[in-house]
């Protein structure tokens, strides 16, 4: 018993380590950003970048980081919460109005060119901030070189998020058996949806990481379906794609099953959107462009002559956000005086690979799953196999 503790603390020590760790290469990471655009401060204002750079939410929070200090900024809901947990921050109660208190927090900090998320922020919030003598300088994706390349800990939780969705899923087939077997039930989208959404809260999760998508029928031909009052009908296909919010992370997952016999026609554009997927997980290898996945599926398609059918791109990375870099997309850049940066494979990354298929007023199959770099190579740790899945 004496020895489990010790391990335990050991654990947790190694836990904290790890964090600390990350913390300061990321404040030495955005010291060198300032430094190298001769700022005198960043401010911070997206959530998503907030919780990465704190592990902390507040729906009222900011965060201004300076050559020699990093300030957390939140309102009195937070404040005692952030000062208790936030031991490398200096926390600062928000007062009064918050543009106000920010205009005279800057000023205090004698800041003359001042960093900011252009890609984040509105244009009344840029007009509401300008302060006399501070020069703002915008910029876009500002982290996301230190976000693609996910740490120690969010690849963790982003596993565990994996194994609770798989739980989810699994859960939701049982529910679809019960209901295939019960002649007098109905089952609408939504229905199934709000059951699959309580799921998660009881697994722990903390909501929805996207509106779920439950297609049934020839609604499963809409690649974003909404979710509707439409019955799940029998002898139809039934697309389910959904994630979870776990700790934070985000998960995606999409199958496409079947209620009652398919037919043949069903199956075969099955079989090729299988293939389809494999194919674009043998592209996943550190060196390779991340676009060689999308465009060695689409090719894989154009065999079939069904690529005009394939109508969205092959996946996304996937973290704090749904849709974070890279984007597994294939262009052909003609321009020359067009800068598209072309994402090469690396450890660490972890995206979506969800190749479709989509038939107006028909039926539409889509299969995805996330997919981790580890070792040089793609691994996926969904213990749900993407073979068709026939209810009857």
């Amino acid at each position: 018993m004496e020895n489990q503790k010790f391990l335990l603390k050991l654990n947790l020590l190694k836990i904290n380590k790890d964090k600390e760790l990350g913390f300061i290469q990321k404040i030495t990471w955005i010291r060198k950003f300032i430094n190298k655009n001769r700022l005198s401060a960043f401010l911070f204002t997206s959530p998503s970048n907030i919780f990465y750079l704190s592990r902390f939410r507040s729906s009222n929070a900011f965060i201004i980081i300076t050559p020699k200090n990093q300030y957390f900024l939140t309102d009195a809901r937070y404040f005692e919460k952030a000062k208790k947990e936030l031991k490398n921050w200096e926390v600062v109660l928000i007062k009064n109005g918050v543009f106000s208190f920010l205009k005279k927090f800057i000023k205090e900090l004698k800041i003359k060119v001042l960093g900011f998320e252009k890609d984040d922020i509105t244009c009344e919030f840029k007009e509401r901030l300008r302060i006399k003598g501070v020069k703002f300088k915008g910029f876009s994706e500002v982290l996301k070189d230190l976000r693609i390349i996910k740490e120690k800990e969010e690849i963790k939780i982003l596993k565990e998020g994996i194994k609770k969705t798989d739980k989810i899923y699994k859960d939701v087939i049982e529910i679809l058996g019960n209901f295939i077997s019960d002649k007098k039930q109905d089952l609408t989208e939504l229905k199934l949806r709000g059951l699959l959404v309580s799921k998660i809260f009881e697994i722990g999760g903390t909501g929805e990481s996207f509106p779920t998508i439950i297609a049934s029928g020839k609604n499963s031909a809409i690649p974003h379906w909404q979710s509707s009052d439409s019955k799940i009908k029998k002898n139809a296909p039934l697309l389910i794609d959904m994630g979870i919010i776990w700790k934070g992370y985000c998960t995606d997952f999409t199958r496409t099953l079947y209620i009652g016999k398919p037919s043949s026609e069903f199956k075969k554009i099955y079989e090729i959107v299988k293939t389809a997927w494999y194919k674009g997980f043998e592209k996943v290898r550190r060196g390779i462009p991340v676009n060689e996945i999308d465009k060695t599926i689409r090719e894989y398609f154009k065999t079939k002559e069904l690529d005009k059918f394939f109508i969205h791109s092959t996946g996304h990375g996937i973290g704090i956000d749904i849709h974070e870099p890279p984007k597994i997309y294939y262009q052909n850049i003609r321009s020359k005086k067009r800068k598209t940066q072309i994402e090469i494979i690396e450890d660490g990354m972890v995206f979506t690979i969800e190749p479709g298929l989509y038939f107006p007023d028909k039926f539409g199959i889509r299969i995805e799953n996330i997919v981790f770099v580890e070792n040089g190579r793609g691994e996926v740790y969904s213990e749900v196999d993407i073979e068709l899945k026939i209810i009857e």
